[in-house]
């Protein structure tokens, strides 16, 4: 059996969530960027079933251990299992991105009709749960979402408390777990976020895809990092590039936005009609997964902190379990409608609010809004009074450590 990494910093509000699934007869999925720690809660996972039971069956497969080389195919996947289940205990079965064997969903539909196999399985594509996979084990499979570290989590890792300068660093660098072994200076983070992006960008996308325009791919990339959190259309991204001599048509770019967002370098959030209740058919934002990546891809400039808080705002919603589309109330843009539980809460970001236009226009689009549901707006300024007519005013620090 192999060796569990020692030190292991337990991630809770994902160990909760898959805890009263362990045992159960459906596969547990976790999908998430490469590095966000898929693999590492594998590992927790199996800690706890041990000291548990510690003459459980562990099955443990690493697609990106040359060890598993051999496994290519749902068969090989199968044959690998089948000789190493025992009939006498429950048999715990783990495999690690998962999406680089052909056809897995197959052994893993034939493995689950043995009740005493208990699934769970890693990938790095958001697809992973659709198509034939949702065909072929309907209403038998977990999804847990794995995310970068949300701010208090980065905290814990680097062993900082919460402070501003704290914050900025997590603003900077982002919260991929691997950063706790190195220093944490713009040399050495940059160049490990720089080859993340690299293996998410070219294995991920080029290779999976089968992308030739890898040139238009990295400046689509790079002009959603200088955008981040603006509204826009594929069309208008495609106008702006051929302002840059790069011919692309709209539908391309659609295209290759959503090989981005399958391969969770960005998240795609759609536009909603406040009054109309409905989605907007064009014009979304992109947020980026991580803020460090971004930050490698656009570079870290001080000025870039609205976008940078906005897409973290973002992120903490998306890590507190909340569905998140962008606002539109007639002229007016909310930043952000995070529903979770049939209840619904308005968000506006900004950065600072030391001037009158800037309050007007924060709190005034929000004012507009005639439902009861809550209201906020989150800031780095730390200066402000509480509420402004009614409505709460919170801190990003605040915010971040509910």
């Amino acid at each position: 059996m192999f060796k569990l990494p020692g030190n292991i910093i337990q991630r809770k509000t994902y160990l909760s969530k898959v805890k009263s699934f362990i045992g159960k007869p459906v596969a547990k999925v976790f999908t998430g960027q490469r590095r966000v720690g898929k693999s590492f809660m594998l590992y927790q996972i199996i800690r706890l079933i041990l000291d548990k039971k510690p003459d459980a069956n562990i099955i443990y497969i690493n697609k990106e251990d040359i060890a598993f080389d051999d496994i290519k195919t749902a068969t090989g996947l199968n044959d690998y299992i089948q000789t190493r289940i025992s009939n006498q205990n429950k048999n715990y079965i783990f495999i690690d991105e998962i999406q680089e064997i052909t056809d897995f969903e197959k052994a893993i539909r034939s493995l689950l009709l043995d009740e005493n196999n208990d699934i769970y399985i890693t990938g790095s594509n958001a697809r992973l749960l659709s198509g034939e996979l949702a065909t072929l084990l309907a209403g038998r499979t977990i999804e847990i979402k794995i995310y970068s570290l949300a701010y208090p989590e980065f905290l814990t890792f680097h062993k900082l408390t919460d402070s501003q300068d704290s914050l900025l660093k997590y603003f900077r660098y982002g919260g991929l777990p691997y950063l706790i072994n190195l220093n944490l200076t713009d040399d050495v983070v940059f160049e490990y976020l720089k080859n993340i992006y690299n293996t998410i960008v070219f294995r991920d996308v080029v290779a999976r895809y089968n992308v030739r325009n890898t040139h238009f791919l990295e400046r689509l990339i790079r002009f959603l990092a200088d955008n981040t959190g603006s509204l826009f259309s594929a069309k208008r991204i495609s106008d702006f590039l051929k302002s840059q001599k790069i011919n692309i048509a709209h539908n391309q770019v659609q295209t290759y936005l959503s090989y981005l967002v399958n391969a969770f370098l960005i998240h795609q959030v759609s536009r909603y009609d406040i009054r109309g209740k409905r989605i907007f058919e064009t014009g979304e934002k992109y947020y980026f997964e991580n803020n460090g990546l971004r930050n490698a891809v656009a570079g870290y400039k001080p000025g870039d902190n609205a976008k940078l808080l906005e897409n973290v705002v973002y992120n903490q919603l998306l890590y507190k379990g909340y569905e998140v589309k962008t606002g539109w109330l007639e002229t007016e843009e909310i930043d952000f409608i995070a529903t979770k539980d049939n209840e619904t809460q308005y968000i506006q970001v900004a950065l600072q609010l030391n001037a009158g236009k800037t309050i007007e226009r924060e709190f005034g689009n929000l004012l507009k809004i005639n439902d009861n549901y809550p209201k906020m707006v989150i800031t780095m300024d730390e200066k402000v009074k509480n509420t402004y007519k009614g409505i709460p005013l919170i801190t990003i620090r605040n915010f971040l450590m509910v």
